[in-house]
């Protein structure tokens, strides 16, 4: 699933961003639910092609039985991942998705159940800072 489009600011780091805008200003747009950098996405918008996708393509392969394996980036796995949790948008802003560390979950009687990351220590469950 491709990134959220980050406009005006594709392409910068959070230092250069926070030069031109201000660090409250970076901060509202990487954080916010519904506040979208200049000519961007926010993560609502980003969820409004996301969890589409999710319901389209993932889900019918699930449904026949099928592993599926999900390569994406973090803003495109926490709307995911506040959809199949039913998450709010004030938990969706503390949610942490490591990088490079899999997330599990289990389709069964019709639902995705969380089971966890897959460490080398096993799976731990916590999601939310």
């Amino acid at each position: 699933m491709n990134e959220r489009y980050y406009g005006k600011l594709q392409g910068w780091n959070k230092d250069y961003a926070r030069e031109v805008y201000g660090d409250e200003q970076v901060l509202l747009w990487r954080r916010s639910y519904d506040i979208a950098p200049p000519d961007g996405e926010s993560l609502k918008d980003t969820a409004g092609r996301t969890i589409p996708y999710l319901k389209e393509r993932i889900i019918p392969e699930l449904e026949k039985g099928k592993n599926v394996l999900v390569s994406a980036h973090g803003n495109s796995l926490r709307s995911v991942v506040m959809y199949i949790e039913n998450l709010t948008k004030e938990e969706v802003l503390r949610l942490n998705i490591p990088t490079g560390v899999p997330l599990i979950y289990e389709y069964k009687d019709g639902k995705l159940i969380r089971k966890g990351y897959l460490t080398e220590h096993g799976f731990i469950t916590n999601l939310i800072d």
